[in-house]
């Protein structure tokens, strides 16, 4: 029997008050606590390691209590409930304060939704269950030094041997490699056909004999991101997504949910990151600015718009439709809104956000700017997202295309 929306609350409510402590509201005071706002993780390996295991232990905990999965199938121990209680609850759960799980997102929002639609039972029960519990996080493999944001262009090559595939080739921007224990990798199986055919999927191993996982430095001073060599990786065929060949289609369901999750991600700073930027403005007097005034209303307004255009698309989305287009619209929304934001903060901070002048709220903003180019690139670089856009959502003719 079906448990009603109110119970379900009741329920997730008295899990919650057992298992973890209110949220405190947080209140911005100009110069008091941290005054950090990156965009991109900058932890030691040791705060890194205490956070994936803090993570790993909440998210075995709301499983087994069955709020883990709770859209998911019956035979994956999911809860197979509508899509309006998970909703519920991440209303519920945001009135406490939980381990960070932004290291399940990648896994959960775009490795496994794959492994559900292509995969085969077998490897389906091996890994489902596991991944919506925490026991094993995953990892995107896509990007590649040469192809970049064209996938069609890759190079990683699966060559068939006997039941095994073997892989070689080198992956880039790799969020969360570090740490991820399997995989979902783009290959090129059949080089002598076009571009888009000729790709197969698989789920790898990333502590498979050959796999090479290398840290990313990257300009915030972090290291959030790696490049995955690939030496003759043996991969069981049963590990393939999808039929050989034919792995472009098998990319789009991917594609498809990582820019509903980057896009979806609030397109700007969230209420709190706003709120520091209109306290900025105050700090230093151009809280009443007319101009400052007008471009910080067109930042919350365009957030806003993004915000409402999202909602749209993942109502989509539950409805049990394929995320179209409009993702990459979402995806564009964000990344404009945080240029607009750096262009902001360089008129209100001026040298002080290049310098170090030790004043509070004012330097550390440059981690922020230094991050945006890599959103930039993230989920597919601008440059790709408007053309599908423009091809797929305007109607407007191809870009041409250069010969090879």
């Amino acid at each position: 029997m079906t448990i009603s929306e109110t119970e379900f609350r009741n329920q997730a409510r008295a899990f919650l008050d057992a298992n973890a402590e209110r949220r405190v509201e947080e209140t911005l005071e100009w110069g008091k606590g941290s005054d950090q706002v990156g965009l991109l993780d900058e932890k030691s390996p040791d705060q890194e390691a205490e956070e994936i295991a803090a993570a790993k232990k909440w998210k075995a905990t709301e499983f087994d209590a069955g709020f883990g999965w709770i859209t998911g199938p019956e035979e994956y121990a999911g809860r197979a409930l509508p899509a309006s209680y998970e909703r519920a609850y991440r209303e519920v759960v945001a009135d406490y304060s939980i381990p960070s799980q932004s290291m399940f997102g990648i896994g959960l929002g775009m490795v496994a939704p794959t492994i559900l639609a292509h995969a085969i039972p077998e490897v389906k029960d091996r890994y489902l269950t596991s991944m919506y519990r925490g026991d094993i996080v995953g990892c995107q493999l896509f990007s590649e030094p040469v192809a970049g944001s064209d996938l069609a262009g890759i190079q990683t090559k699966a060559v068939r041997d006997g039941d095994e595939w073997l892989l070689t080739g080198q992956k880039v921007w790799t969020s969360g490699a570090q740490y991820s224990d399997i995989g979902e990798i783009i290959t090129r199986t059949s080089p002598d056909k076009p571009k888009h055919k000729g790709l197969t999927m698989f789920v790898v191993d990333m502590s498979a004999k050959g796999v090479d996982v290398r840290p990313l430095r990257q300009m915030t001073g972090g290291a959030s991101f790696n490049e995955v060599f690939f030496e003759d990786v043996r991969v069981p065929d049963s590990h393939r997504l999808g039929d050989v060949d034919e792995g472009w289609a098998v990319a789009l369901t991917t594609l498809m949910n990582e820019r509903a999750a980057i896009g979806g991600g609030g397109a700007g700073l969230g209420n709190i990151g706003f709120s520091r930027l209109r306290e900025i403005a105050r700090h230093y007097e151009l809280g009443d600015d007319s101009i400052t005034r007008q471009r910080l209303a067109e930042i919350y307004v365009r957030q806003q718009v993004a915000r409402f255009t999202n909602l749209r698309a993942m109502a989509k989305i539950r409805a049990g439709q394929l995320p179209g287009p409009e993702m990459s619209i979402a995806k564009l929304a964000l990344t404009a809104n945080m240029q607009r934001i750096a262009q902001v903060l360089g008129e209100i901070l001026g040298p002080r956000l290049a310098a170090d002048t030790g004043e509070w709220g004012a330097y550390a903003w440059s981690e922020f700017v230094l991050g945006i180019p890599g959103l930039r690139i993230a989920g597919g670089t601008d440059e790709v997202m408007r053309n599908i856009v423009g091809e797929r959502v305007l109607g407007l003719p191809k870009e041409p295309r250069g010969t090879q």
